[in-house]
């Protein structure tokens, strides 16, 4: 981190104009906002490139930073669609683009350098290694995970070479961001996509018990805010641009009340929107049942009862931009500048001849260019040149409004960045394969049998499982990186790297950019957390050294035909699908971590049954019904199927690769997941 204290940013969320202006308004020093296309949050009011440039003038003419969200994943049929969102930020000059999907940013680079890159919280990174990855790829700042303590996000500060921005209020997901796929997989709706139909809210039971066991209480940290600036965060981010003005207002408030020491009223801002009160439960380093709520009737009639209080935040400009005036008074009349701090000077020329005066004038031209109310400028000098005559105060308060209304139309005029066409990649085709290799994922040797390993093409495992792999076999395995290095795991998987680097295995699977620091140099290969779904992230991926990739299987087979990267291409042909990754534990409301035995059931509203299985330091929750492609592998447009054994026992597994063969039809119940739907 650079040396020397630096002001904490509040950042506020800006769904539509409205919520925008009550951000500004009252106080934040910085507003995140979407386009209409390639927002996590499309249901949103969203901007057009047009309401886009007007916001951002109206932002920086009150000294307020703008980031444009393009932070979901892109099918490759949406490349020059992104690339209009890449040049519409540019074009209306704003600070940053936040991005989650590679080829977002690779599209910035290429066409808008100028523009700052932000690495969205749905890049899932939160470990040292993975901001230090981001930072060799020319990110200025990265938006960390949810689930840190404070103590974790301490230590990535310690050393980062980016600016660390940290989620202090608003609704939490269950899962890690970036790494849910419960919505798509159960109606269609990519949460990577920003159409999460929050599946996660609604109830599920476990052991009998009728409580919700996915949905966890809003956060409010506002009150850690001293503690995080003290640790080197940049900037404190507000999650609400699904949510009203007044919500924006009071969050923004509270933060700012808290950075100044002064106290802030947290029970209003409960009102105003909690799911059954907030929790502060991950950067306390206190995962319990606790964290667990819903948004009740009860808070519903608390929000209704407490908006009204807080719309006094953002009825009028908030006067934090600085003016000096200079009044050069001679005997014909007068001239008033009005400068800002950035250079800009706008002057007015008064029309009446002052009169003698009794007594010196300067006080009472003090007080009259004072009254900056309704503006978002204050008074902060006044230099008189001259002796000045009388002027009525009437005249005074029209050079002064004349003066700032010009100096307020500079400061809202375009600055656009500089903006070079598109270097979309060529239009590829992937033909299907008639024989279509197989790998196998296991999740512990004992699944793999002896029969099936000499035929796969090639097999996977968990790091931690490597020593049990016979030598003769280890070319043909790859070890698997964990998705998730919370806290001293990443030092675990390091070393681990280390012990068998010289193993005489085929590489390693990366699942998180941590890996390409960690694994650096080393034989890599790309798995589904990367969540690659386009040509272009595919060849940012292949150029930072993957010698294959794993598509990521929300990708429909039509735009899957697209991905040709000079690399071999992997698609999920079978598996039980890892709904969520969650650090939370979704067992905790029955139970606690001494009497559980690291695994469970979750049944939703349909009875269905969803396993959850416990191991290094995160909860995996599982599609109860594989995914399943056997009968249609010529249809599947990739170099290889890879078929994920989870929870299956070594005779299952089996057998799923014999059908797999046969390309026989699944004797049970599946899903072709999203491979069938239709495109946008």
């Amino acid at each position: 981190m650079t040396a020397g204290p630096k002001k904490m940013e509040i950042l506020a969320p800006a769904g539509d104009g409205e919520a925008l202006r009550a951000a500004v308004f009252s106080g934040a020093h910085a507003v995140y906002l979407g386009l209409k296309q390639f927002s996590a949050r499309r249901t949103a009011g969203n901007f057009t490139p047009e309401e886009l440039a007007g916001a951002t003038a109206f932002c920086h003419a009150r000294n307020v930073k703008v980031y444009v969200a393009v932070n979901t994943t892109l099918w490759p049929g949406e490349l020059a669609a992104a690339a209009d969102c890449v040049r519409a930020a540019a074009e209306a000059g704003a600070d940053a683009l936040i991005v989650q999907d590679l080829a977002a940013a690779a599209l910035a680079r290429r066409m808008a350098p100028g523009l700052l890159l932000h690495g969205s919280t749905q890049m899932s990174v939160h470990s040292p290694a993975g901001v230090r990855q981001l930072a060799a790829m020319g990110f200025s700042r990265v938006v960390l995970a949810r689930e840190l303590s404070l103590a974790e996000v301490r230590a990535i500060a310690q050393d980062s070479p980016i600016e660390l921005e940290v989620f202090v209020h608003g609704a939490l997901c269950m899962s890690v961001s970036g790494q849910c796929y419960m919505s798509a997989f159960l109606g269609g709706r990519s949460g990577n996509r920003g159409g999460c139909a929050g599946p996660c809210r609604l109830p599920f039971a476990a052991d009998g018990s009728g409580a919700a066991h996915l949905s966890l209480k809003d956060l409010c940290a506002a009150a850690s805010l001293p503690q995080l600036a003290g640790a080197g965060v940049a900037s404190a981010k507000i999650e609400g641009r699904l949510r009203g003005p007044e919500y924006v207002a009071a969050a923004v408030h509270a933060c700012g009340e808290s950075l100044a020491g002064r106290p802030w009223d947290e029970a209003l801002l409960r009102d105003v929107f909690s799911r059954s009160g907030f929790t502060n439960g991950y950067l306390a380093g206190r995962m319990d049942g606790s964290m667990f709520g819903v948004r009740t009737p009860e808070d519903t009639a608390a929000s209704r009862a407490a908006l009204p209080a807080v719309r006094g935040l953002y009825r009028r400009e908030r006067q934090a931009v600085p003016v000096h005036f200079t009044a050069v008074c001679e005997a014909e009349g007068v001239k008033l500048t009005a400068r800002d701090e950035a250079g800009n000077a706008a002057i007015v020329y008064g029309e009446e001849t002052p009169l003698p005066a009794e007594r010196d004038q300067r006080p009472a031209i003090q007080k009259a260019l004072e009254k900056t109310g309704g503006t978002p400028f204050y008074a902060a000098g006044l230099q008189v040149e001259g002796e000045p005559g009388y002027l009525p105060g009437a005249v005074w308060n029209e050079l002064r409004r004349a003066a700032l209304e010009k100096l307020l139309q500079k400061r809202e005029a375009p600055r656009p960045l500089p903006c070079a066409a598109p270097r979309l990649p060529a239009a590829a085709h992937h033909p299907c394969r008639a024989a279509l290799p197989l790998w196998a994922r296991f999740e512990a040797w004992e699944q793999a049998s002896a029969e099936w390993l000499p035929r796969l093409e090639g097999f996977i495992l968990p790091i931690a499982e490597a020593e049990r792999v016979p030598a003769a076999l280890r070319q043909k395995a790859v070890l698997e990186l964990p998705r998730a290095e919370f806290g001293a795991m990443e030092a675990a998987v390091q070393k681990q790297i280390g012990a068998t680097r010289e193993g005489g295995f085929r590489g390693y699977l990366a699942q998180n950019l941590a890996h390409f620091e960690l694994a650096k140099g080393l034989p890599l290969y790309g798995g589904f957390g990367l969540n690659i779904t386009n040509p272009l992230a595919a060849e940012e991926y292949r150029r930072l050294g993957l010698k294959a990739l794993t598509v990521l299987p929300e990708v429909p087979l039509a735009e899957m035909e697209a991905l040709e990267p000079g690399i071999p291409t992997w698609a999920l042909v079978y598996g039980h699908m890892p709904l969520m990754m969650t650090r939370a534990c979704p067992l905790h409301n029955v139970t606690d971590c001494a009497r559980c035995e690291k695994q469970g059931v979750l049944t939703d509203r349909k009875r269905r049954k969803f396993p959850v299985r416990c191991g290094g330091g995160v909860r995996q929750i599982y599609n109860p019904v594989p995914l399943y492609m056997g009968e249609r592998l010529g249809e599947v447009p990739a170099d290889a199927g890879l078929a994920l054994f989870t929870l299956e026992t070594r005779a299952e597994a089996a057998k799923a690769l014999e059908l797999l063969a046969a390309r026989a039809p699944w004797p049970g119940e599946f899903t072709r997941g999203l491979y069938y739907k239709p495109a946008p």
